[in-house]
């Protein structure tokens, strides 16, 4: 499992690129006035569904007498699982065939490197699930994520979650930008909304993902800066 660590960690310079030739957003044969349109989860009444009104910034902040390391482990427990109920969810449909590129949107694509440093493009699905076992295995490892009492955070802890939390964020950038459509058959909008205002809000309360990784998603943050629930 190092290597794996080691080649999600190798791809940060490589894995954010533009593609010069880029696929149009709502599937094959669509018009170039269809491609310019607003992906549906940034029109209404999708963009403003949420579980919860007002602002989420006391949700996230850190609680007194708690230690921060504690607060963003458990917090980022929680975000996984989340975030694996929403991809299990949509799992069926992000196949090698409808989604042959780990992308979120035409002009982001993100890139694996293996364990000999070959960075590669592989399908949604495997990106997924490469991606997730790592971080499992990392929330597993106690000298990573230490659950003994009387155990300390690594020094390195900080960091450490900055890797999840980026990762996470692709995943939650890969659904809304072409799965989107089949949460909405769930009826499912406003509790993915909710959950990522939620991730979004903390991740910025603890300075854990570098806005240009946050591209991607802009509009949509905009969105929930503007309604003030970020």
């Amino acid at each position: 499992m190092e290597a794996c660590d080691d080649s999600v960690e190798t791809a940060e310079t490589h894995s954010l690129k533009r593609v010069e030739d880029p696929l149009p957003k709502f599937g094959k044969g669509k018009s170039k006035k269809d491609a310019s349109q607003k992906p549906l989860w940034l029109t209404h009444p999708f963009v403003e569904a949420t579980l919860v009104n007002g602002s989420l910034r006391k949700v996230v902040a850190l609680p007194r007498y708690v230690d921060i390391n504690e607060w963003l482990a458990v917090n980022t427990f929680d975000f996984f699982n989340y975030i694996n109920l929403f991809y299990g969810a949509i799992a069926e449909f992000c196949t090698p065939k409808d989604c042959p590129v780990m992308c979120a949107g035409s002009n982001n694509e993100y890139l694996w490197t293996d364990g000999q440093r070959r960075t590669i493009k592989i399908p949604a699905p495997q990106y997924v699930d490469y991606v997730m076992t790592w971080l499992q295995n990392t929330m597993n490892d106690e000298t990573v994520f230490p659950t003994r009492s009387g155990s300390e955070f690594p020094r390195e802890f900080q960091n450490a979650v900055r890797q999840i939390f980026k990762h996470l964020f692709r995943i939650y950038a890969h659904i809304y930008h072409h799965h989107y459509d089949k949460l909405l058959h769930l009826s499912a909008e406003g509790h993915l909304n909710t959950l990522f205002a939620h991730f979004i809000c903390f991740a910025r309360e603890f300075d854990l993902i570098d806005r240009k990784e946050m591209t991607p998603m802009a509009e949509f943050i905009a969105e929930l800066e503007t309604s003030q629930r970020i």
